[in-house]
């Protein structure tokens, strides 16, 4: 999957709430990714509650992965005002989907989504995230989580999907938009490939 992890006009710096707006629509591009990846490994997850239940559980360690990232490079208070709009902006995008496609009121599933991605924030406070990345714990967790929201004979086969394939390379991803975002220096332009006409 391709990203977009540039500025569209580069040379000069941006701040947090420019860089998790940014982000936001990134997190939302991984998270569906993921999700593709895991039906066509022929995982039964529903269009429904299912489908949007596993969407919230990628987006939740997605944002937590961000925040990681975030308390490397940026003071506390800037940390703060990047990980808090980076939840709104992304809690605003989930629950229009969810109010939309389950009929709910999107005010109620933004709130939801809050309030478990704050619970999930305490329960991934227990695994390390190092310069080497995440450790298995932040995966299987991950894995675990979306266990619970598969049928029995998926949920004892997702842990490999997860902790092998899709976490490692979300985070990648991430990890890459994240210092992408935040280089002010201008990059390289590109060259052009193909025949010169000679």
């Amino acid at each position: 999957m391709r990203i977009k992890s540039h500025w569209f006009r580069e040379g000069r710096s941006h701040g947090p709430q420019e860089v998790s707006d940014a982000l936001a629509f990134v997190l939302w591009k991984i998270s569906d990714n993921a999700l593709k990846n895991t039906r066509n490994a022929d995982f039964s997850i529903e269009v429904g509650e299912q489908y949007l239940d596993f969407l919230g559980e990628v987006l939740f360690f997605l944002i937590l992965v961000a925040d990681r990232l975030a308390y490397r490079r940026l003071s506390a208070e800037d940390r703060a005002l990047f990980t808090g709009n980076l939840a709104n902006r992304v809690a605003a995008t989930y629950a229009e989907n969810r109010g939309r496609l389950l009929a709910r009121d999107e005010a109620g599933c933004k709130q939801a989504f809050i309030d478990r991605l704050n619970r999930r924030a305490g329960e991934y406070a227990d695994f390390d995230y190092t310069d080497a990345g995440p450790d298995y714990g932040f995966y299987r967790y991950l894995a675990y989580c979306i266990g619970e929201i598969l049928n029995d004979a998926d949920s004892f086969w997702i842990t490999d999907q997860i902790v092998t394939l899709e976490a490692p390379e979300m985070v990648r991803m991430i990890e890459k938009t994240v210092r992408d975002l935040f280089e002010s220096e201008p990059r390289e332009p590109r060259r052009r490939r193909g025949s010169s006409g000679e």
